[in-house]
């Protein structure tokens, strides 16, 4: 006869481990994926699977005032720089993830390099606060 409490720590010890790496897969684009969707929605989608944008929270996130820069011309890559007010996850004062996303032959990829966006206009990002807010 098998304990029901030790079955539900197992499957949640599994979770604890299965989330946090594949949050991590999704830093890279696959480079055969469809063009639909214009690029600003693309950046979006990839800032939503990173953890620094909730992709691993078990708690609901909402995204407010979420912003871009970009596209613009950096050491000779094509960069986006991705920011927002994240609420949720802590209670009170929200998050302010950010990420830079660099443009490679059509693929997108997260690197690291905050000083990329010092100095670039940043425009609303409505696309991120759309695909974000979703209810799920």
């Amino acid at each position: 006869m098998r304990c029901p409490v030790l079955t539900v720590l197992a499957v949640l010890a599994v979770l604890a481990v299965a989330l946090p790496l594949g949050g991590c897969m999704g830093a890279r684009a696959a480079p055969d994926a469809p063009a639909a969707g214009g690029i600003r929605e693309r950046v979006a989608a990839l800032a939503l699977r990173q953890v620094a944008f909730g992709a691993v929270s078990l708690i609901p996130v909402r995204f407010v005032h979420a912003r871009i820069a970009g596209p613009f011309e950096d050491a000779g890559r094509t960069l986006y720089c991705v920011s927002a007010q994240m609420k949720g996850r802590t209670f009170g004062k929200p998050e302010k993830p950010k990420i830079v996303v660099r443009v490679d032959k059509g693929a997108l990829a997260v690197i690291d390099d905050d000083e990329a966006c010092t100095g670039h206009r940043t425009e609303p990002f409505p696309e991120l606060e759309t695909l974000g807010n979703r209810a799920g």
